[in-house]
C-alpha cells in the first residue's frame, strides 16, 4: 500500500489508519478554523478537512508528486450553533451546560486527494449524540479531566464523557473523529485498497 499524508495533528484518526493497517505520514496542517457565519453546518466541516488538505499540499516542494492526502475536521451542532475546540475550561464547560440532557449532531467530514488523477473527493457523516442531564459537579468533574483539550464540542466519546451518553445515532467511529465506513467508501472509491 502506498502511504497516506494524514493532514491531521489527532491521535484517533492516527490510532484508526493504524488499526486498518494504513501507513500513514502525519503532516500537521495549519489552518484558521475559526467558524463562518451563515454557512451550513456541513459546508463548515467539509471546509476545514479541504482547507488540511490544501494547507499540506502547499507545503510540498513544486515537482514533487504526493499520491494521497487525506484531511478530515469534526464540529458539533446543537440547535444550529456549531460547536467547534473549547478555548479554554470555562468554554468547555459551558459547551458542556448546553450539551445537558439534550441531543445534538456530530458532523464529521473528510476529504481525500488523489495526486496521481489531480482529484478531490469527500464525504460527510452525521450522527446523533443524547447527553443525560449533567450536574454542575459533573460538569466540573469532566473538565478537569482535561479531555475537554482539542475536541471538538470538548469532549471525547471514548473517554470519561461515556459516563454520560445516554444514547448514540450512527457511527461511533464519527465521534472520535474517523467515521470508518465512510473512509473505507472513499478509499475504495480512489482506488485504494487496504485488503492487500
Amino acid at each position: 500500500m502506498e502511504p497516506i499524508i494524514l493532514a491531521s495533528s489527532s491521535p484517533r484518526r492516527q490510532e484508526i489508519l493504524t488499526k486498518l493497517g494504513v501507513p500513514f505520514r502525519v503532516i500537521m496542517p495549519e489552518i484558521d478554523e475559526t467558524i463562518p457565519e451563515n454557512m451550513e453546518p456541513e459546508v463548515i466541516a467539509e471546509l476545514f478537512a479541504t482547507k488540511k488538505v490544501d494547507a499540506v499540499m502547499r507545503t510540498i516542494p513544486s515537482g514533487q508528486i504526493v499520491p494521497w492526502i487525506f484531511g478530515a475536521d469534526t464540529i458539533i451542532v446543537l440547535n444550529g450553533k456549531v460547536y467547534g475546540k473549547p478555548e479554554n475550561q470555562e468554554q468547555a464547560a459551558e459547551f458542556l451546560n448546553e450539551f445537558s440532557g439534550r441531543e445534538q449532531t456530530v458532523i464529521s467530514a473528510m476529504a481525500l486527494f488523489n495526486g496521481k488523477l489531480n482529484y478531490l473527493s469527500t464525504r460527510i457523516n452525521k450522527t446523533k449524540v443524547r447527553f443525560s442531564k449533567m450536574s454542575a459537579e459533573e460538569i466540573e468533574w469532566y473538565v478537569n479531566t482535561g479531555e475537554w483539550h482539542g475536541a471538538a464540542g470538548g469532549y471525547r466519546v471514548q473517554g470519561m464523557a461515556s459516563c454520560f451518553i445516554e444514547h448514540i445515532e450512527g457511527s461511533y467511529s464519527s465521534i472520535i473523529g474517523l467515521p470508518i465506513f465512510e473512509f473505507y467508501d472513499i478509499l475504495k472509491e480512489q482506488g485504494y485498497s487496504i485488503l492487500e
